[in-house]
């Protein structure tokens, strides 16, 4: 590939909110996401990212909706599809840990040909996996 540099990835992903504070608890206490950053910018905007305890993988930047759009999108960013995977290298202990802090799983663990994987939905109802990976 030219003209790209050779160490690049997806960094940040932005997650559109209800309240910067009830988000940053729900993901600090029930997934045990690190609050990696919380600016002020003023006039009522922040500069908010969590990222999962072991520092691997995208941070979310939790962005408090703006106006009735982005209101809209709030829990539904994807259409109903699973917006984002939560990789783990043990799908039985974090499935239980997150059980325990009240995250509520659609459904029952499935074994899939490419890993193990269960359905969840943020605060908004945003679909997630809980993935452990087949290796």
């Amino acid at each position: 590939m030219t003209g790209f540099a050779n160490h690049r990835r997806v960094a940040t992903v932005t997650l559109v909110v209800g309240s910067y504070d009830e988000a940053i608890a729900w993901y600090v206490e029930r997934l045990g996401f690190l609050l990696t950053e919380d600016v002020d910018l003023g006039g009522g905007k922040r500069w908010v990212t969590v990222a999962p305890a072991n520092g691997q993988g995208a941070r979310l930047l939790l962005a408090e909706a703006d106006g009735e759009a982005q209101e809209k999108s709030i829990g539904n960013q994807t259409g109903g599809r699973v917006f984002l995977f939560l990789e783990t290298d043990d799908f039985a202990r974090d499935h239980k840990a997150m059980l325990e802090k009240g995250v509520g799983f659609r459904e029952a663990p499935r074994f899939e040909p490419y890993g193990t994987v269960a359905v969840f939905a943020d605060l908004y109802g945003n679909l997630w996996d809980l993935i452990e990976p087949k290796r």
